[in-house]
Order: C-alpha cells, then structure tokens, then sequence
C-alpha cells in the first residue's frame, strides 16, 4: 500500500506538490528533523499509549472501561448507525449512476498512476485487512448453529435449511455494499476536495463544504486529527487483536501450540516487525508488492474452492442467500436491536458499523492518493462495487462450502467454534479439504500479509498526522511509526490475551466500537460535506467533462 503523507496546513502558494499530486512515490529522505504536532501526538500518545501501559498493570479494568463503552454506544446509538449505513448508501449509489461520476480527479487530463489490476490489489487488500479469512467460514456457522444465541430472537431455528439461508443472507448484508460504500463515501470527498477545489490532504478539509476554511485551522483542525488518529489506532488494533486470535487458534489446531500470553506477545511482535519492514522498504518494494501477493493468494484459495466444493449448492444457495437478504433488507438496515436481537445486531452488524466507520476517514485519504486520474464513476466501480462482489463471491463459496460440509457430517465446524472462539472454526475446515495441511501456513502467512499491507499506511498515516509540515512525498519520522505500531500492538495482545471472553475476541470487539463512536460525529459531517458539494454546489457541475484515460506509465501494471 502506498505512503500516505498528509501535508497539514500549508496554503497553497507553499504547496508545490499539489502541481504534480499523482506522484506518489516516496523519495529516501525522511523528516526526522520536522517538529512534532505536539496537540495531536500528546493527546493521542496519552490515550493510546496509556491504554497500552494500563492494560499491563490493569487489564480487567481496561477490558471492563472498553466493554462499558462498546454496549452503551452501540445501544444507545444503534438507530443512529442504521441511519448513517443506510443514508451512505443511497448516497453513493445516487453518485455513481450520476453525471456527476464523469469528473476525473485532477482534471480532464489527469494521467493515472496505477492500472486498474494493481489499483483494485491495493484497495483491496488494504480496506479489508484480514477480515474476509477470520470471517469467511466463521461467521455463517456461528449464524447457523446460533452459536452465541444470534438466532433467538429471529424467528429461524439452528441447524435448519432456512438457517442456512439466514446465514449467507446476514454475511451478505454486513460484507458487501453498506461498509464498502462507507470507505467510497470518506475517499471520494477527500479526493475531491484535494485534486479538484486544491484543499490540503486532511480529513479536516473534507469539511470545507459545510465550514469553510476555519475547519482547517487551529482547535477544530486539532481536534478533528486528534479524534482521527484515536478511531484508526482502536479500529487497527481490533483489527490485529482478530488477527491474534485468529492465527493463534491456527497454531493450536495445527501444531499443538497452546494459546496463552506469551503466544499473543510473540506474534504481535512478529506482525509489527512485518509491517514496519513494509513501511521502510516504500510502496513498490514493499506495499503494492505485499498487496498484489496477497490478492493472488485470494484468487488462487477461491478457484480452489470451486474446484473441491459443492460447486452446484455454492450457486444454489447464492441465488436463496440473496433473496432472502433483498427480502429482508429493509428491516435489517433500520433494525437498532429490537426486533432481532442485541446478540445478532448488536454484536455483529453494530459491530461491523464500528470499525468501518473507524477505519474510513484515514483509509479514505490512502483511496484518494492513489486514484488521481480517475473518474468519480471508476472510483466508485473499484472501492464499491468490485470490492463489494468480491466480499459476496468470498462468502458464497467459503460459506457455502463450510455450511455444506457442516450439514452432510464432514467436519463440524461448530462444535470447533464452542470449543475454540469465534475464530477458530476455519481451521477445521480448512483441515477437511486435500492438503488442507498445506494450506494452514499459507493462510497463516496470508493473514499476517494483509494485515501488515492495512497496518502499515495507517501508521504511517499515523505518523503524518503527528508531523509539522509532512508532504506526500516524505516519510515521517521511524521512531513515530514505532511508537504507534509499538501502543497499537501491545493494546491489541492484551486485549485478546486477557478480554477474549465468550467469543475469545470480545476484547477486540470492545475496541472497535470504541474506535467507530470516536469518529462517528466526523464521518457524518463527510456525508454532509458530500451531499452539498455534489448535489448543492453549483461549481461542482463545472468539472463534469467527458475525457480519456491517461496511464502514465505502465509501472503499476
């Protein structure tokens, strides 16, 4: 994944990197001697770096601050993440198929970087960190044996054929369109603003819209950073804390290496030396090159499937998975916890609101930098709806296959889940398929890939933020970005090592709400922002001009 450096700040006339902002490439030199944004880093060290410290002395009472935080803001709040999901979605949907998708960022002769096979690898792999291979086979098992009591209130009894159905219908609905439109929503305005109005490249100016220039200055452009900063470190930590869990079961299931502290601070170590590596080594030698490895390890793992699995009742099941999930889509996307459940709704869908909410803003600005040259329509084809069929495709043919092999005997891969953690039942089934004992590195491997390829522009990003006067074409100073790995990492193992409660991730859980409810506020000022820069600005209209693509070298290729 490419460097994303912010420069905050600077007026234009100081800014001679916005005449050539497609250039992405990171040059050698660092900023090392650049100050530091003490109101943003003090703040942000204080909280993250002391829930890290906290969690050593007083990790029961950091799990039980967390967990108080995630059920008050996801039940208080639940109506109100329905709303934000739903309104972004309608939203996106309204620009893509608008005019408006004409507008190519940079102007009509704006020459894209990347192909569009090295751009989708990136975004890709960077907005889904590992989340597609925790989940693939876990979460329509745990829906069907309602494991955790996700049922009970649905109306759907386990271990039925409708529960199949229930299952692949609610993956369908948490993993494809809503949470893709959300990233689309924060990078499209902040592309946007930064290529074609000449704002700085900041979540701050993505609220130029609604507050003018003053939102980027002073208090208010503080404590936007600050609060941006705090979303991305709890939603990355969530994110590493699943894949903790995640790989730890992996080696218990296939090595006999038992799961304990020691582990999880083993492994997090490992996974921040990966990442940080990546970040040192630039966005060819290290990031694009870890993203289009890991996007191909995606691809060969579905062909796999379809080759092996019940191809025939994959197909079947997509097409009832789908109409279930249109059938029901309404009362799903308005439903707080109500009519379905705190167990289904609460800790899942509000769950999944959460982190992608958390990660938006800050993933939004890595989507903008590397789309320069491309159409609002293309970028939306390639952060929205390409993503969202992939996550669709990835669920029908893991989950499809699991519950297949589930229903028949062949493996029972909720019993492995009871015994092991929400995560743990992927390395049964992975157990059931020829060579299975050859895949289970390769996934281990795999996840420690994406993740590192997500953990690495965020805290670069991270580091940016921190920094006077960064440009994007500099690299913050290495001893922040360790800083940040080093508090993001330590949170995270302490989380899964001591908080994993019923599901053996509760304590990740508990982050990543309370990542999504810091930034919540700022993501729906972005769809302000964009509702009135795209459908009520009349200068907007002025950029709609048909244009040709423009590669400027094949290096992305």
């Amino acid at each position: 994944m490419a460097r994303i450096l912010l420069y905050i700040g600077a007026k234009h006339k100081k800014q001679p990197w916005l005449q050539n902002p497609g250039g992405i490439g990171m040059s050698a030199q660092t900023i090392d001697k650049k100050g530091i944004r003490w109101d943003v880093f003090i703040p942000c060290f204080l909280i993250i770096g002391g829930a890290a410290i906290l969690g050593v002395v007083n990790n029961a009472w950091l799990t039980k601050v967390t967990q108080a935080v995630f059920g008050w803001s996801l039940e208080t709040f639940g109506w109100l993440y329905q709303w934000v999901a739903l309104g972004t979605l309608i939203l996106i949907t309204l620009l893509a198929f608008s005019p408006l998708g004409k507008i190519r960022f940079g102007g009509p002769q704006a020459k894209a970087k990347f192909s569009f096979g090295a751009w989708f690898a990136m975004t890709l792999t960077g907005g889904i960190a590992t989340g597609l291979i925790t989940y693939g086979v876990n979460e329509p098992l745990i829906y069907y044996g309602s494991i955790y009591g996700e049922l009970k209130e649905t109306g759907v009894a386990p271990f039925t054929p409708e529960a199949s159905f229930f299952a692949m219908a609610r993956c369908f609905y948490n993993w494809t369109f809503i949470p893709y439109a959300m990233y689309a929503l924060s990078g499209v305005i902040i592309a946007y603003m930064y290529y074609n109005r000449k704002k700085e490249l900041s979540v701050a100016a993505s609220l130029t819209p609604l507050f003018g220039e003053r939102v980027t200055k002073g208090f208010w452009r503080s404590a936007i950073d600050t609060l941006s900063v705090l979303a991305i470190a709890l939603g990355l930590a969530a994110s590493l804390g699943a894949g903790l869990a995640l790989v730890g079961t992996g080696l218990t299931a296939a090595y006999g290496i038992q799961q304990g502290p020691g582990v999880w601070f083993i492994l997090t170590a490992v996974i921040t030396a990966t990442f940080t590596v990546a970040s040192v080594l630039g966005i060819d030698k290290g990031i694009k090159w870890l993203a289009n490895l890991t996007t191909k390890i995606f691809y060969a793992l579905l062909l796999l499937l379809i080759v092996i699995g019940p191809t025939v009742y994959i197909l079947n099941l997509t097409n009832v998975g789908m109409g279930y999930w249109l059938d029901r889509f309404w009362t799903w996307a308005l439903d707080p916890y109500l009519a379905e459940g705190k167990a289904l709704v609460t800790w899942w869908t509000m769950y999944d609101w959460a982190i992608w909410i958390a990660y938006a803003p800050l993933m939004g600005i890595f989507f903008a930098i590397i789309a320069y040259g491309r159409t609002i329509k293309q970028f939306l084809l390639i952060n929205w709806i390409l993503p969202a069929v992939f996550g669709l495709v990835w669920f029908s043919v893991w989950g499809g296959t699991a519950l297949q092999w589930q229903m028949d005997g062949r493996v029972d891969i909720v019993q492995a889940i009871k015994a092991g953690g929400a995560v743990a039942g992927i390395w049964t089934f992975l157990q059931a398929i020829p060579f299975g004992g050859v895949l289970i590195p390769v996934i281990i491997l795999t996840l420690i890939a994406a993740f590192s390829t997500t953990a690495d522009t965020m805290s670069t990003t991270i580091a940016a933020l921190c920094t006077k006067g960064a440009k994007h074409d500099e690299e913050p100073a290495l001893w922040q970005k360790v800083v940040w790995g080093v508090s993001i990492g330590a949170i995270a193992a302490i989380m899964v090592a001591f908080g994993g409660g019923a599901q053996g991730v509760d304590g990740v859980k508990f982050l990543a709400a309370c990542g999504g409810f810091v930034v919540l506020a700022i993501f729906i000022l972005q769809v302000a922002a964009a509702v009135k820069v795209f459908f009520m600005d009349k200068e907007t209209k002025k950029d709609i001009v048909d244009s040709e693509d423009l590669i400027e070298t094949p290096e992305g290729k």
